[in-house]
């Protein structure tokens, strides 16, 4: 199949960081040496549409450790990491479709060129790939058996899909396992979208007003690291249990059109469409900085404010000022895409040694057991998750109790009380 890399000669920059990486994996190493072992998905062809990054690359050598032929795209024109896609290519010898930077019709051309390999087994991350394959590509469903998804978004969509009966095999959904978005989700993206802001613009966060849309699992985690630096935190809500959790972890909450005019900082962490809109840029403090760490750029309404924009100039690299007719200044950062991914590097390896074990365990599992499984989204099995995390704590050299045969007793009666 070849590759589409920015600059092969890269890759030996790739690999030191992928070796880096790997040694913060654990989990990831023991599943991968049993793979090796066992080679439960020998033969399976494998499509990937995910963030290249060096996680990533410990992921695709472990699945290929299982036999797999793996094919990777990226699944944000922004998110890769030139060095390692090069890496994946020139030692691995990997079909790998990822240039940062890539525009959009060269990003979709990669994600054809993954499925050109006919895969049997998809793993998306937004469910791009997936998208792609039901709309334009359907002669090639019946080769697939089933597929897995990373990210918040990508399950919605896919829900959506199977809600309207248009979706034509098995997944399962990485991203609600208790070992994935318990951590990566909340302490994975808290700790790198920060750190995304804090790189593109070398803003100080401490005495700033940082507004956090959306209270779910990375909403909680972006909203808890900012105050712990400093920020005061103002969360936008719409989902009135959240909205309340934010209260009672000593967050103000407030409607977007209110949060707009007090704001230094916003971040967007809510999976929706146009949730920072024209009316509230217009409303702004001049210097106000815009990010998102949601999916899709459409969480902020960047059409309207190119449209409202004076002016409109390129300030750092991932930095874009939008400057009004009333001469304020707004400051979007990194296109609206994933500012923890386009400015930094992303959650790091302790945090996705989970989320990617739960990949490669779901992979397995749908290798063994698509026939048993109508089209639809399933949940990571529990002993898989539990599996996970006690891999985890093994890696960490933490023990934990069992219960004793009283207590597993008791817990499965009902007729022991007071």
């Amino acid at each position: 199949m070849g590759h589409d890399v920015k600059d092969v000669s890269l890759a030996s920059k790739g690999q030191r960081r992928i070796e880096w990486a790997e040694q913060d994996m654990p989990v990831l190493r023991l599943i991968r040496e049993r793979f090796a072992r066992e080679k439960p998905l020998a033969g399976a062809r494998l499509a990937a549409c995910l963030h290249v990054t060096t996680e990533t690359a410990v992921l695709m050598r472990t699945l290929v450790a299982g036999g797999a032929k793996v094919a990777l795209c990226a699944s944000n024109p922004l998110s890769t990491q030139d060095d390692v896609a090069a890496a994946l290519a020139r030692f691995d010898r990997m079909a790998v479709f990822a240039i940062k930077g890539e525009d959009h019709k060269t990003y979709y051309r990669h994600i054809h060129q993954a499925l050109d390999t006919k895969p049997h087994l998809s793993m998306d991350d937004g469910a791009d790939l997936v998208s792609v394959l039901h709309k334009e590509r359907t002669r090639e469903l019946g080769g697939v058996l089933g597929g897995t998804e990373e990210t918040t978004t990508g399950v919605i969509r896919l829900r959506s899909m199977a809600a309207e009966g248009a979706l034509r095999y098995p997944i399962v959904a990485v991203n609600d396992a208790q070992t994935k978005h318990m951590f990566d989700n909340r302490y994975g993206t808290g700790q790198s979208t920060v750190d995304g802001i804090q790189r593109a613009t070398n803003r100080l966060i401490a005495g700033s007003t940082f507004v956090v849309c959306g209270y779910g699992w990375c909403g909680r985690g972006v909203a808890w690291r900012a105050h712990g630096m400093g920020a005061s935190v103002v969360v936008v809500e719409v989902n009135p249990v959240r909205a309340l959790e934010a209260v009672m972890d000593g967050f103000r909450v407030m409607p977007i059109g209110a949060a707009a005019r007090i704001g230094d900082i916003f971040c967007t962490l809510t999976g929706d469409i146009n949730v920072v809109r024209r009316e509230h840029f217009a409303v702004m403090k001049d210097g106000a900085v815009v990010a998102n760490s949601g999916h899709f750029n459409v969480e902020l309404d960047l059409p309207g404010l190119a449209k409202m924009a004076k002016s409109r100039r390129r300030i750092r690299e991932f930095v874009e000022e939008f400057r009004l007719a009333s001469g304020r200044r707004v400051y979007i950062l990194a296109e609206g895409r994933l500012i923890n991914l386009a400015a930094a590097e992303g959650h790091p390896a302790c945090v996705m040694d989970m989320s990617f074990a739960n990949q490669s365990l779901s992979a397995e599992h749908m290798i063994r057991n698509h026939g048993k499984m109508k089209p639809a989204v399933y949940p990571v099995p529990e002993k898989l998750d539990m599996q996970i995390a006690r891999l985890k704590l093994r890696a960490l050299e933490i023990r934990i109790d069992t219960l004793t045969p009283e207590q597993k007793k008791y817990l499965t009666s009902w007729k022991e009380g007071t």
